[in-house]
């Protein structure tokens, strides 16, 4: 296939049938699937194995290249399609032993979710045994499914969330501690000027900061390790009462961000048995609905939470050994082969102490640092929680239903039809010293080391909070006197206090109201800019992007120019600041080398308003904000003052499209103008070494209608159907990119009735 008419054609050839009668074996009776207008399977068993089994068909029908791309990617095994770009995060996925820990925690897994996961591989299995034509990446990778197991539904579930939130900062710190010194310590997110709390709503605190003479041992040791040379993705959610909401009832709605992976991480979805009626966004190659759904009583969604759940240990090695508490231990090691599409397999030392695998560095320097994750160390038993939640009746029960949940940590909201809200952090933390939330901690010493683990009854939480409205938005949990400690860094308040101030306006408190929140463009550290650039006198090109900005309202609108012209120039004083601290040389340090990598540039992005706002110059040695903001105008007054929609608009790529140039026409799928960035409740966001271009945001958006479910509405930012020739596989865009959603269908007379496609799966 050489031609892009050629793979257009065989695209086309490759779809799945959708309708009539098909014998599946492994059904103990027959299952229903309807295809909604917007091609979303509603899929109804007898029984709940061949509801499992039932989901596992479906997801490998709409899904299963994106199922299996994303199996390889958590056993270390992608490079064998993407070829050599892969190697480093396989090479980290072999380190981190994910194959081990998933075999692992099915082992331990009890019957119900062991049933679920032997009956779901079944599916995908039967599936791939169907006769359905091979997807059209198999046919340019000349590569054929490989079957499933139950444990390959956790490996998939683990690589999703990995390593996400502390361990990169923990990285990052490190590896500027030589050039930042007491500056260090404020290499962190932007706090806005103080934080806003998720408990209690409302309120807000000041952050703890860390001064080097409380980090001295750390500090000493990573200096000490240094080289010579060394200077050389959040959500929204929210939840309103009954008493508080329009209807009358609770309700829920938010949208997860995450990278613009192709296809969508989340699948649409309803699944339903004698046992549960559940529809929400479902993981391709996981069973059930381990983030967003409900289940005719109760509804759910998650934000990340940034609970510190990876303590990252700087090693001292000797001789092969390694040191702790005064001995020198024998560290386990093994060889691993990654092999590599058009090259020759690699080799891969894997290292691993008592604390975990070294992840960065080179135990033969006598240095190298290791990670030691909730996600790896110790037996999960996340999956058995899964079968529980579509049990669940009440928002106390479904909080029960999640103990024992550690693969990712969560902000967990949820609403149910006897009228209560509530919140809870799910996750497993363990319990330890505030220090390890800030740098690399010595590993030899055993004074750093876990105690325990924080209970799931401690977990801060709250069922019918006073004032009837919870809002999460990646901001911190809870003040940093909590008696626990849970979290160092996490996102800005921006979000939440605006999502918080857009709900004290009565029409806002409704489900269909949702839409206009989502949308939301107003960028609160726009102004913290501003009150900067008003200090400042500016003459030259730059005076008339100044003005400009000055004028400007801080709403991100897509049409609107003045938009590019503040990121324009927040981007050069970015790289301005990268280069006046030293920071930006860090590019490329050993230590910020663990796929996917920690970006200078994108750490001092967040951290720039802060410093800005309080005129902080302890990183610029010697340079001042008035000359870097200025000379960052000039720069700015260079660009092309383009619609901010266009300017921003995304990328969708495929992952084999770059391996592919003639088929990117066909596995790539336009995108439409958007609003917002990263600061925004629109939080399309940039990342700043890759310029204006959105590369994370929505992959959805909700609002279930708690009680009168056939009102709530959904809307995913490409489609259903992971099949480039579908007409589910980018249909939802346009609705997405306008922050509309489309009807999310529960009742199943309806269903029936308004199906474009049905088909039976017969025993």
């Amino acid at each position: 296939m050489d031609s892009t008419e050629t793979i257009r054609a065989a695209a086309q050839a490759a779809l799945p049938p959708l309708e009539g009668e098909l014998h599946v074996a492994g059904l103990t009776a027959s299952v229903t699937v309807h295809r909604d207008p917007e091609g979303i399977p509603h899929i109804r068993a007898e029984n709940v194995a061949d509801a499992w089994f039932a989901q596992g068909f479906v997801h490998a029908q709409d899904r299963l290249f994106q199922m299996e791309l994303n199996r390889r990617r958590a056993l270390g095994r992608s490079a064998e399609w993407l070829g050599a770009a892969a190697f480093a995060s396989d090479a980290l996925a072999r380190r981190l032993g994910i194959e081990s820990a998933s075999r692992r925690d099915a082992a331990a897994l009890g019957a119900d979710a062991r049933v679920m996961i032997e009956a779901y591989a079944a599916g995908v299995n039967a599936f791939i045994a169907s006769g359905a034509p091979l997807a059209i990446e198999y046919q340019l990778l000349s590569a054929t499914p490989e079957p499933w197991q139950g444990w390959h539904t956790i490996a998939v579930m683990r690589r999703l969330g990995l390593l996400m939130g502390s361990v990169w900062f923990k990285l990052w710190r490190a590896a500027a501690l030589p050039v930042a010194g007491r500056g260090t310590s404020l290499l962190r997110y932007d706090d806005g000027g103080m934080d806003a709390l998720i408990l209690p709503q409302g309120k807000e605190s000041l952050r703890w900061r860390a001064g080097l003479e409380f980090l001295a041992p750390a500090v000493t040791a990573l200096l000490e390790a240094a080289e010579a040379d060394a200077t050389g993705g959040g959500s929204n959610n929210w939840a309103v009462s009954g008493a508080q909401s329009a209807t009358g009832r609770p309700f829920l709605a938010g949208d997860p961000h995450r990278l613009f992976e192709l296809p969508n991480m989340y699948a649409q979805g309803h699944l339903a048995c004698d046992a549960f009626d559940v529809v929400g966004l479902t993981v391709p190659g996981v069973p059930g609905f381990p983030h967003f759904a409900q289940n005719g009583a109760v509804a759910w969604c998650v934000t990340h939470t940034f609970a510190d759940i990876h303590d990252v240990y700087l090693e001292r090695f000797e001789n092969g050994r390694v040191l702790f508490q005064g001995q020198w231990e024998v560290p386990s090691r093994r060889m691993e082969s990654i092999a590599i599409r058009g090259e020759a397999a690699r080799e891969v030392e894997v290292v691993e102490t008592r604390h975990g695998p070294v992840i960065a560095g080179d135990p033969a320097s006598g240095h190298a640092l290791a990670l030691k994750s909730v996600q790896l160390a110790e037996t999960d038993l996340s999956f058995d929680c899964l079968p529980k939640l579509l049990r669940a009746k009440t928002v106390a029960g479904l909080f029960e239903a999640t103990r024992g949940w550690g693969l990712i940590d969560h902000n967990l909201v949820a609403a149910d039809t006897d009228g209560h809200t509530g919140f809870l952090l799910r996750a497993r933390v363990p319990r330890r010293g505030r220090e390890n939330g800030w740098l690399p901690m010595p590993g030899w010493t055993g004074e750093h080391e876990w105690d325990g683990w924080i209970a799931h009854e401690a977990m801060p939480q709250v069922i019918d909070p006073e004032g009837g409205i919870i809002v999460t938005a990646n901001n911190r949990v809870v003040a940093d006197d909590h008696p626990d400690y849970l979290c160092t860094d996490c996102h800005p308040p921006y979000r939440a206090a605006r999502i918080a101030a857009l709900l004290k306006q009565s029409g806002a408190r409704a489900p269909g109201a949702a839409g206009a929140i989502h949308a939301d463009t107003l960028s609160a550290p726009a102004a913290t800019f501003q009150a900067a650039l008003r200090a400042i006198e500016v003459a030259g090109p730059g005076a008339a992007v100044r003005a400009k900005i000055l004028e400007w309202d801080g709403h991100m609108e897509a049409m609107a120019t003045t938009p590019t012209l503040y990121i324009a120039f927040r981007l050069a004083l970015t790289r301005r600041f990268a280069a006046a601290s030293g920071l930006g040389a860090l590019a490329g340090h050993p230590w910020l080398a663990p796929a996917p990598g920690v970006a200078p540039l994108t750490q001092l992005w967040w951290a720039l308003p802060a410093l800005l706002r309080s005129q902080d110059t302890t990183l610029l040695r010697g340079a001042d904000w008035d000359q870097l903001m200025a000379e960052a105008l000039d720069e700015a007054a260079a660009a092309t003052a383009e619609a901010w929609g266009e300017a921003h608009k995304p990328r969708f790529a495929h992952p084999l499209s770059s391996l592919f140039p003639a088929a990117a026409a066909v596995l790539d799928p336009p995108s439409l103008p958007i609003g917002g960035d990263g600061d925004t409740v629109w939080a399309n966001g940039l990342v700043a070494p890759l310029g204006p271009r959105a590369t994370y945001g929505a992959l959805a958006r909700y609002a279930f209608d708690v009680g009168d479910w056939e009102k709530s509405r959904w809307s995913v930012f490409l489609g259903a159907s992971g099949h480039p020739a579908s007409p589910f596989y980018a249909n939802q865009h346009a609705a997405w990119a306008s922050c509309s959603m489309t009807p999310m269908r529960y009742g199943w007379a309806g269903i029936a009735a308004g199906a474009v496609a049905t088909q039976r799966l017969l025993a």
